[in-house]
């Protein structure tokens, strides 16, 4: 057996079930093998496109997925997207095919690539070790929460592997997922300490906080404390339908969020890593307010602001444990004051005043807050198109969301039930990676209507991925916020007067580009052009649909200064 069937065949052993990618020569015989062993192979038009498709399939199932690329431009064309997923920290195993000989026109440096954005870098060197390199690949990628390079040089790929080494069942089974870190016991009775002394927390919880479990357990502390819950943008949904929600924290925050979170005298970040996005550069943290970070990376601590406590722990261990150390405390309280005589403390109201629940019921959603509508007969304002959607798509759905100025408007005023409904593919603020981001996210959850939002900039870069679309018989809703311009630098730039002839285009009828790729499609200029989603809704979805929305261009985005501020 041949080093790439033996590494394939470990490979899916190992429970790499899912494969992304772009196949040439050099990854021709891996990728079979792995297809062979029963992997799923999704061929996308461009390596780009591949490598967010798998790092969106990896958020969303929870499971390491794998992106196939050949040798030297194969790794270079999906560069952009192992970016994102190694600053997200996803992960996500790619496998490289790699020439060692540097007159080699397919030559360059693929570990040097692969460190330059934050990804780690492997190798298989031999025909005895190949299993075992590839192996301990997998495993550092789950444990280690990791995007992994694995170069696979394509002479050590056509050597014979001894029989005795091409069995991955002998092997030490990789871990399905990272372990739970256990908090220390004094860091959970120095939190639970700082919960009793609070009066106005806030919890915001991020892609650490990402599963029910954890989501039960902040749910149940937060009560305790009477502490309002948030999020950051990756992690929207996760309190979804709980009335002490905020939403999310930071840029897209509503103003009353905004507001809220700004009042805190405690603010609790659970697998958050309250960066500048989440916390506003620091301007949602108050003088006075007391920070504290939960987070199982102890190098995460501390390390975009400064906080008064932290807590190195799994987010649903760290809040049991902290909601444990509560409920002693408060039963020994109460135990002392029956002795005394005293009548017992109540629950803490904390930020739960009826005032504030009623105020977030009514204006806490993005699409409650008051607007005028700049709507014309030829294009529509992008509020009045989102709402009009969130009322007409089905709630179970999982979007997709494309950078630009547009991209507010979809992640907030588009509702989704919990925390697998928007797959947020901006560490690196990329355009171009929306519709990438949709399909691997529509593969990973297919019980939900998968939805792609992308600004007319990102649709043209992305559109070769149409046709995977189309392929998979998706059954996908692609919304293209068209301004016909690069919309952040002609809001950012304009208002000074510089000349913006670089970033505006001419009409570009996506619609008809869609057409051409087998979706039906509509343009859209008027409320009363949706009705022709609310009939494909109908309908039997045999093909997906693309709507060409022409959207006012008369503003930028309420976050886009925000965005600019981080540059």
């Amino acid at each position: 057996m041949k080093v790439a069937e033996a590494v394939g065949r470990a490979l899916y052993a190992a429970g790499v079930g899912q494969v992304f990618g772009v196949v040439g020569s050099g990854n021709f015989h891996l990728t079979n093998a792995m297809v062979a062993a029963g992997s799923r192979f999704v061929a996308a038009r461009h390596e780009g496109g591949a490598a967010t498709m798998a790092d969106a399939y990896a958020r969303m199932s929870g499971t390491v997925a794998a992106l196939s690329v050949h040798q030297g431009p194969g790794l270079t064309n999906a560069m952009t997207g192992i970016a994102e997923a190694a600053k997200s920290r996803t992960p996500l195993l790619v496998l490289a095919a790699e020439v060692t000989e540097p007159r080699s026109n397919f030559y360059v440096d693929q570990e040097a690539l692969a460190r330059s954005v934050g990804a780690v870098s492997a190798r298989v060197t031999s025909a005895e070790d190949a299993v075992t390199e590839a192996l301990d690949a997998v495993r550092r990628a789950v444990c280690e929460r990791r995007t992994v390079l694995l170069n696979l040089p394509l002479g050590v790929q056509a050597l014979d592997v001894p029989d005795a080494r091409d069995d991955a069942s002998t092997l030490a089974v990789v871990p399905p997922e990272r372990a739970p870190v256990e908090p220390e016991f004094a860091d959970a009775e120095a939190l639970a300490r700082v919960l009793e002394k609070s009066r106005r927390p806030v919890f915001v919880a991020g892609r650490g906080a990402r599963s029910p479990g954890a989501r039960d357990a902040l749910a149940a502390l937060a009560e305790r404390h009477g502490a309002l819950l948030a999020t950051s943008a990756v992690a929207r949904g996760l309190f979804h339908g709980d009335p002490w929600s905020l939403d999310v924290s930071g840029g897209f925050a509503s103003p009353l969020a905004a507001e809220l979170i700004q009042e805190a005298d405690l603010i609790v970040g659970w697998g958050c890593a309250l960066n500048m996005w989440t916390m506003r550069h620091g301007r949602l943290i108050g003088p006075d307010t007391t920070v504290v970070q939960v987070d199982d990376d102890t190098s995460a601590l501390g390390a975009h602001r400064e906080v008064h406590l932290g807590v190195t722990g799994d987010v649903e261990l760290t809040a049991r444990r902290a909601l444990e150390t509560h409920d002693a405390n408060r039963q020994a309280l109460q135990g002392e004051q029956a002795r005394q005589g005293q009548q017992g403390q109540e629950a803490r109201q904390g930020f739960r005043t009826a005032d504030i629940g009623a105020a977030i019921a009514a204006r806490v959603r993005r699409r409650d807050v008051p607007y005028d509508d700049t709507s014309t007969r030829e294009r529509i304002d992008p509020r009045t198109l989102s709402i009009a959607l969130d009322d007409i798509l089905p709630a179970e759905r999982v979007i997709g969301v494309d950078s630009g100025n547009f991209m507010g408007y979809p992640s907030m005023y588009l509702s989704v039930p919990d925390e697998n409904g928007l797959c947020f593919t901006q560490a690196f603020q990329s355009i171009g990676l929306g519709l990438a981001t949709a399909i691997g996210a529509a593969l990973a959850r297919p019980d939900r209507l998968p939805v792609a939002a992308l600004g007319d900039g990102g649709a043209m870069m992305g559109a070769a991925e149409f046709d995977t679309v189309r392929r998979l018989g998706l059954p996908m809703v692609v919304v293209v916020y068209n301004d016909d311009a690069y919309g952040a630098e002609v809001h950012h730039f304009g208002p000074d007067g510089h000349p913006l002839e670089t970033v505006e285009f001419p009409p570009t009828d996506i619609a008809a580009v869609a057409r051409g790729y087998g979706f039906e499609a509509v343009t859209v200029r008027t409320r009363a052009d949706l009705k022709a989603v609310e009939d494909w809704l109908a309908g039997p979805r045999s093909a997906p649909l693309l709507v060409d929305a022409k959207v006012v261009a008369d503003r930028g985005a309420w976050w886009l200064e925000e965005a600019f501020r981080g540059h």
